[in-house]
């Protein structure tokens, strides 16, 4: 009877640790996957964000030059 119990609860040591053990794999799984993803998306939208500053700024730029004649003072 001694020995069924402690094979009982081998068993369960066993399957929880299995257990245990599967869940600790699928969570590096799902952090690896959530990285990998992560990256894919910084990279376009960095550059997406510096083409709009590029564009803004050159836009910025061709309006102050063709104001600064309209605004500088006549001789």
């Amino acid at each position: 009877m001694s020995n069924e119990t402690n094979n009982e609860f081998s068993v369960a040591l066993n399957n929880y640790f299995k257990a245990l053990g599967t869940l600790a794999q699928q969570l590096v799984e799902l952090v690896n996957v959530v990285i990998k993803t992560a990256g894919s998306l910084i990279e376009p939208l960095g550059k997406t964000a510096s083409e709009l500053v590029c564009n803004t700024s050159t836009n910025v730029t061709k309006v102050f030059q063709g104001s600064a004649p309209a605004i500088a003072p006549k001789k």
